[in-house]
């Protein structure tokens, strides 16, 4: 079960009457707030409270005291799932607070910009080198983060790919050509520590560190191994000056990150938008 504000998707299957015409699937996206059954997300203490429980002949009893019976579809899933609370609670530790909900979105968000500067971070402390520009992808986010408590179960379930930091070198003119196949392409990744403004498709300006792009000097990047040969259609070891690849996963950085700000008595905040403009 996810976070109130995570999404679950529900397949909904239409079948045609017609023999020589198959099913045809339809995708719906649907909160999960506990709306139907009451459900929401448990942690390790709150099994009964936020998921329900199951009677001793085998009924179903929702958090919103639905009955359902033996039978049906939803005891079964409940059943399942209640079945693996035990396994899950190491998971299920609260580790963290965040003072807002934010949603992985598929363009510059809060949640990426907090992430990246993330990797930038742990990046530039794993080579001792400044660290200009962050590269990631939204694809490696895989869900929001939810306002509240956060376990670790959520954070794994956010970046839950074993993809390696690494730290690279590459020129000017390398990183305007990536910035400028994403302008086309109409989509832009994960970019920290610069300022880009595009117009139909093409780069207008390029900024990194407030400072215009200098095609003829070399920045230092911080990205995933992931992308290096193909990720995501990137290639950034293409032409890299200078690279190596550490032995940390994403998931690591950012669980060091947010244990360490719970420890400072800090709570996770997203970053700022406005860093990447599509006119």
């Amino acid at each position: 079960m996810e976070m109130a504000q995570t999404k679950i998707i529900i397949l909904i299957a239409v079948v045609f009457a017609s023999v020589s015409c198959g099913p045809v699937y339809r995708w719906q996206s649907v909160s999960m707030d506990g709306s139907r059954t009451g459900c929401v997300s448990a942690s390790a203490d709150n099994v009964s409270q936020a998921l329900g429980l199951m009677n001793e002949d085998g009924s179903y009893v929702s958090p919103s005291g639905k009955v359902f019976n033996p039978e049906t579809s939803v005891t079964k899933v409940a059943s399942a799932v209640l079945e693996a609370q035990d396994k899950m609670a190491s998971v299920k530790k609260v580790i963290a607070y965040s003072d807002e909900y934010m949603p992985n979105d598929v363009q510059e968000c809060r949640l990426s910009n907090w992430f990246i500067e993330v990797l930038m971070n742990k990046v530039a402390s794993l080579s001792g080198r400044h660290v200009d520009v962050g590269i990631g992808n939204f694809g490696g986010i895989r869900v929001g983060m939810p306002q509240g408590d956060v376990m670790l179960d959520d954070i794994q379930s956010m970046f839950p790919f074993r993809n390696n930091l690494v730290y690279l070198e590459l020129s000017g003119r390398t990183l305007r050509d990536i910035f400028s196949k994403m302008a086309s392409s109409g989509k832009f990744e994960v970019l920290g520590g610069v300022d880009i403004l595009a117009s139909d498709g093409k780069i207008v300006s390029v900024k990194v560190g407030g400072h215009p792009l200098d095609d003829d000097r070399d920045y230092s990047v911080a990205t995933i191994s992931f992308l290096l040969h193909g990720g995501d259609g990137l290639t950034l070891a293409d032409g890299a000056a200078g690279l190596e690849i550490y032995d940390v996963a994403i998931f690591d950085a950012v669980l060091e990150h947010v244990e360490s700000l719970t420890s400072e008595g800090k709570h996770i905040k997203g970053k700022d938008v406005g860093h990447i403009v599509i006119r």
